[in-house]
């Protein structure tokens, strides 16, 4: 049964923060510097949820995962494969359906919060 002490609050649950930069085969422009704070994965390791921020830099991305964000800080653009994109600010709440394949721009450094499903 699941109980209160259970909820996961960021904030009060240190992790370790994980950095790393896009791999060269996927990166397009910059550095692609970036870290990831994951603060929950369910035990079937289908749902994860955590920070993410990044630097400045564009790099190829193909979701095999559901991504819910919230952009927390600073301005990015996401370009499908057709050409077509959406710019993402600070404030903004958005999905990112698996199956999407295109470009992740950051054009001002960014950091978000995220929930991730990846089904089986």
């Amino acid at each position: 049964m699941t109980q209160a002490s259970d909820i996961i609050v960021f904030q009060r649950n240190p992790v370790r923060v994980e950095q790393f930069n896009a791999a060269d085969e996927r990166r397009i422009e910059g550095e692609c510097a970036q870290t990831v704070e994951n603060h929950y994965s369910d035990p079937s390791g289908q749902f994860h949820a955590g920070i993410w921020s990044g630097g400045r830099g564009s790099w190829k991305v193909k979701y095999s995962e559901h991504e819910f964000c919230t952009l927390l800080e600073g301005y990015v653009r996401l370009t499908d494969k057709q050409g077509e994109s959406v710019e993402l600010y600070a404030g903004d709440h958005f999905v990112i359906p698996a199956g999407f394949e295109g470009v992740w721009e950051v054009l001002e450094p960014a950091r978000k919060t995220y929930a991730i499903f990846e089904p089986k």
